[in-house]
């Protein structure tokens, strides 16, 4: 497996969410395949709409960890890129979990192999991600690996963000299609896309 670089996230921030696909994301002793990703910009559903001290890490990092609570209960993981063009950051919705699957289980407390991780909150819940990890550099505590899961030519699934108000126009989630791990959510078919993948 070959470990991606922090300059592997400067790239655009859409781009960056669809590559992450298929990749694998290890923290500690305990590995997961990203199987579900949205991408936020400076669009009104994203932190980065206006610069806080909360969103500044979108502004000014790229190949970061950036870390945030959402309603006052579940953390949710994202990695920073595009310094120096314009904010970004990537969300990790979901993973298949790799390893340590026993652990996981005690972690979240059900014994449903598809309620595991799919999710942003599930995810952190499994992983044991929170606080701790904000601003760190990718390839410290958390790594991405690559292991050219793309040859298998998956197909990736494409619809609008989850979860909120703004934007909606914006097809900027990508999920790995017939994957059991993505999230439950219901999509209004009319606006969701379904591709192979293309590039690496």
């Amino acid at each position: 497996m070959k470990e991606l670089s922090k300059e592997f996230f400067k790239q655009d921030t859409v781009k960056v969410a669809k590559k992450l696909l298929g990749k694998i994301i290890v923290i500690g002793d305990l590995k997961g395949r990203i199987v579900e990703t949205e991408a936020y910009g400076k669009d009104p559903a994203s932190h980065a709409f206006k610069r806080t001290e909360r969103s500044a890490i979108m502004f000014d990092t790229y190949g970061h960890v950036y870390v945030y609570l959402i309603y006052g209960m579940y953390n949710c993981i994202n990695f920073t890129t595009e310094k120096e063009t314009v904010p970004g950051a990537v969300l990790i919705r979901a993973v298949e979990p790799l390893n340590e699957i026993e652990l996981i289980k005690q972690r979240r407390k059900t014994n449903k192999k598809d309620n595991l991780c799919s999710g942003p909150g599930k995810l952190c819940q499994a992983f044991d991600i929170d606080k701790r990890y904000n601003n760190l550099v990718i390839g410290n505590e958390i790594k991405i690996y690559d292991d050219k899961f793309k040859l298998n030519h998956f197909k990736i699934g494409q619809s609008s963000r989850i979860g909120i108000k703004d934007a909606l126009h914006l097809e900027w989630r990508f999920y790995i299609i017939d994957n059991e791990h993505v999230s439950k959510v219901k999509i209004n078919q009319k606006n969701e896309k379904k591709s192979q993948i293309i590039d690496n």
